[in-house]
């Protein structure tokens, strides 16, 4: 009795696993749309803290699409901002105190005004009135008004500069106020363009995610079968983790920059949603 033993062709395990990869494409394209709402939302709920307010964003779909335009995000931005509302407040202060700088100068007019009555007489002495004699005069009973005007030399020479200088700082408060909003929107623009980006590169990520483990499911089938070996196995397992463990690193990544785009907005996101 002989027995035969079956020897593959030299190379034939390569093109089998050529076979299998190009199967599990194929199965991820027939199966993607079953995979889409399980695999391709991502949900957000927890920043907002309501329960029943969860918001899912589509993997693909892009997220500038999902959200409002981005002027009106930058418009939210500067609403909410911390530093805007500090410099708002600033700028009041310094409108106000150009403001009392310019009627500063009416402190130093008084007015008064009073009422007389009862008995008025004076008891006047003189030099020219004969020894003995008393002259006796009487005052008028009634109202009495007038004006007290004191201008000091540091009024006329010195009140235009402080005047000049209120209106500076005013003046300088405001353009402060446009210097953090222009830095805000340069780092709102970064923050955005790398949410856009991490959520290109997690879409390609998933693909090949999924691909991955198509192939690795054949392959488990194939052992089973007796037409391939454990290493093959092990290979499409080893295949598997990686695109896994990468695709998860770039979810991460994606998840910190929308939690980023949050703080930066200072709104949940789930408001910046297009209606």
């Amino acid at each position: 009795m002989k027995l035969h033993v079956y020897r593959p062709l030299p190379g034939a395990s390569f093109y089998h696993i050529i076979l299998l990869v190009l199967f599990g494409l194929f199965s991820n394209i027939d199966c993607s749309a079953q995979a889409v709402g399980a695999r391709r939302l991502v949900s957000f709920g927890a920043s907002s803290g309501l329960a029943d307010d969860t918001l899912y964003l589509d993997i693909d779909q892009d997220i500038a699409v999902q959200l409002m335009p981005f002027d009106e995000v930058m418009k939210v931005a500067i609403l909410h901002s911390p530093l805007i509302k500090y410099q708002n407040e600033i700028t009041n202060s310094l409108n106000s105190a150009y403001a009392v700088s310019k009627v500063q100068i009416l402190q130093n007019i008084s007015g008064f005004a009073n009422y007389s009555g009862g008995n008025q007489t004076l008891l006047a002495t003189s030099a020219t009135i004969p020894s003995g004699r008393e002259s006796i005069g009487q005052l008028a009973n009634g109202y009495r008004v007038g004006v007290d005007l004191r201008i000091s030399l540091f009024d006329l020479f010195g009140r235009k500069h402080l005047v000049r200088q209120a209106y500076s700082n005013y003046q300088a408060s405001i353009v402060q106020k446009e210097t953090i909003e222009l830095q805000l929107k340069r780092e709102l623009i970064t923050i955005y363009q790398d949410m856009i980006t991490a959520q290109q590169v997690l879409k390609l990520r998933l693909i090949d995610e999924q691909a991955s483990l198509a192939a690795y499911r054949i392959a488990e089938v194939e052992l089973q079968k007796g037409r391939i070996s454990a290493d093959i196995l092990a290979n499409a397992t080893n295949r598997y983790v990686e695109t896994k463990t990468t695709s998860e690193q770039v979810k991460g990544d994606f998840l910190k920059n929308v939690h980023y785009f949050e703080t930066m907005v200072g709104v949940p996101i789930q408001r910046l949603k297009r209606n």
